[in-house]
């Protein structure tokens, strides 16, 4: 088969490649995305069925293109797929569905980068690592596989009566695990909500949504996360029509709340006794952002409503007052455990000179150490926005702007004249 040549290859056909098509196809610079699966694949197939956007739909979405619903609405996953393959089709994007990329090396004879894919090679003067920051699921090896037990990641859930009867162990109480186990709860299982350190934020306050008042606040724009909360886990959801997670709240209307999951032996499932310290530092998270709120309201004479509501926290429960340390899970009833414990990155197709000892990339705002090599969709690639979907449309901008400069550069009359 012949070889392809394009000037950039952008590998992933999610919010993040899709994005750097747009501001690439605006520089009038010719690429080619590879998508292995379909069009934002990992929103329709690695999601639970009933999944929302975690920001309203006037907030959560490209700069050119609005949703089709109301603005103040949780779009569902099929509709932000759906929102994609519209954008692709818009744009004129040249994605390709259906192509995996298995290696990517220097080409040895020439600038730049050669692709094996599954529909042949291509050689391409720069790649975008577009691939994002949901690649592995990790379910660590803390109980090995057991007749009876059904463990899955939260990638691999997508409603209660897909799981065998009984009770169901939720380890994880971010954005995923807290709505996960929510629905559980609400489809009549006994649930155990495996609650570790979070940062909990208000969905709404004083008439706005927390999307808003991180904006105003400047937070969404932060480049660097707080010292040690470089992974911190965030409970937020937009399911039901948005409301507020407070595990209080869950423990009230019957979920068993634990600590940090820490080991298992002989049947039992033990947990660390810090369930009172992850609520309570979750609490001063959630009130520090209304203090944040409150002062920037005063600062600007706004006249948003008061809302002293918010500061009351509902009453403890015995599950927080006297945390469950050991649970054994036979006795307990538990057949199932949902593992929703975040995930890894792959770049083992990505053979080049950019990453460290750890396989983390080296990269300065998606620059990668390896001159012609970008990533995009990374968490913090240049602000705490990036891995949202309008965030990583100007990460994407910021690359496609770098990759003119360098084709600038390489356009130069003397540098042209030096190669002859």
């Amino acid at each position: 088969m012949p070889v392809e040549k394009t000037e950039v290859l952008v590998v992933g056909g999610g919010q993040a490649g899709i994005a750097m098509s747009e501001h690439l196809g605006k520089a009038g610079i010719a690429h080619v995305v590879l998508e292995k699966g379909r069009i934002a694949e990992r929103w329709r197939s690695h999601r639970w069925d009933s999944l929302v956007a975690n920001g309203p739909a006037w907030h959560d979405r490209f700069p050119n293109m609005k949703f089709k619903a109301d603005p103040d609405a949780f779009v569902g996953k099929e509709a932000v797929a759906d929102y994609f393959v519209d954008y692709v089709k818009h744009f004129k994007c040249p994605l390709r569905e259906g192509v995996e990329v298995t290696s990517v090396t220097k080409n040895e004879t020439a600038p730049g980068f050669v692709a094996e894919t599954s529909a042949g090679t291509i050689e391409a003067r720069y790649v975008v690592a577009a691939t994002g920051p949901f690649q592995v699921p990790v379910i660590p090896p803390v109980v090995p596989a057991r007749d009876g037990l059904l463990q899955i990641h939260s990638t691999a859930y997508r409603n209660p009566q897909q799981l065998p009867a009984g009770a169901v162990l939720v380890v994880g109480a971010g954005s995923s695990g807290s709505q996960i186990a929510d629905e559980l709860l609400r489809s009549g299982r006994t649930v155990y909500l495996s609650v570790g350190p979070h940062d909990r934020p208000p969905r709404r306050y004083r008439g706005r949504d927390f999307v808003w008042w991180l904006g105003v606040l400047g937070l969404w724009d932060k480049s660097a996360p707080p010292e040690g909360k470089e992974h911190v886990t965030i409970a937020v959801s937009g399911a039901y029509g948005g409301a507020t997670v407070d595990f209080r709240n869950f423990a009230a209307r019957g979920m068993n709340l634990v600590g940090r999951t820490e080991s298992f032996r002989n049947g039992v499932m033990h947990f660390a006794n810090d369930l009172q310290k992850n609520i309570a530092d979750g609490d001063a998270n959630y009130l520090s952002v209304l203090d944040e709120a409150d002062a920037f309201v005063k600062r600007n004479g706004l006249s948003l409503p008061e809302e002293p509501e918010a500061r009351k926290f509902g009453p403890s429960s015995p599950c927080i007052d006297t945390p469950i340390l050991e649970l054994d899970l036979a006795k307990a009833g538990v057949t199932t455990i949902i593992w929703a414990t975040g995930f890894a990155t792959d770049y083992s197709w990505l053979k080049v000179a950019a990453f460290d000892s750890k396989g983390k990339p080296i990269q300065q705002r998606g620059v990668s150490a390896e001159p012609g090599v970008y990533f995009l969709g990374l968490p913090w690639l240049s602000r705490r926005g990036s891995t949202f979907i309008w965030g990583v449309w100007h990460d994407a901008k910021y690359i496609a702007d770098h990759i003119t400069t360098q084709k600038t550069y390489l356009t130069y009359n003397d540098w042209a004249d030096a190669r002859r």
